[in-house]
């Protein structure tokens, strides 16, 4: 039960998300949970993160916008934005969306894939199934190369091996 916690409270981290926690269950947690069980886990934890932050977005702006400097500066900023993105989200939709959430790269995830979707105006619904689109890549991605690397398909010295071999050895 220690194990599954650590994974969400792991998950929960901004710019770490399952990009980090499946690496750690994987390789750190193996003793406690096997891996189908830690990417389960992982992507539950991170497609309810990701609704938690897109739902906040709209009472957090209500806040925001009660500072005069903020809705005169930064409000027509982020609108002009929006104004000008819109039409890229009306085309590309939900896919665009999960896409870059799916990309596990640093500044992609779900903290700035639901900011992002909050700002371009993309419904609810919308956003949920990108969010779990998304949620799904990353986590097909990240755990493909985890049992890459833990089966030795992916030798020792190569970079991606260095950057994961450091959670537990």
């Amino acid at each position: 039960m220690k194990a599954a916690a650590l994974l969400i409270l792991v998950t929960l981290i901004p710019a770490l998300e399952l990009r980090a926690s499946i690496p750690l269950g994987i390789f750190a947690l193996a003793a406690y949970v096997p891996w189908p069980a830690v990417v389960l886990i992982c992507v539950l934890a991170n497609i309810v993160l990701g609704w938690l932050v897109f739902q906040v977005m709209g009472p957090i702006f209500l806040f925001i916008r009660r500072w005069d400097w903020f809705d005169r500066r930064v409000w027509p900023v982020l609108a002009r934005t929006r104004h000008r993105i819109h039409p890229y989200v009306e085309r590309y939709g939900e896919f665009g969306v999960a896409v870059f959430i799916g990309i596990p790269l640093p500044g992609s995830g779900v903290y700035t894939g639901a900011f992002g979707a909050y700002l371009l105006g993309l419904d609810r619904r919308k956003f949920a199934i990108a969010n779990a689109i998304g949620v799904c890549i990353a986590a097909a991605a990240v755990t493909t190369l985890c049992l890459l690397l833990q089966r030795g398909f992916i030798g020792p010295e190569s970079w991606m091996a260095q950057l994961f071999l450091k959670w537990h050895g």
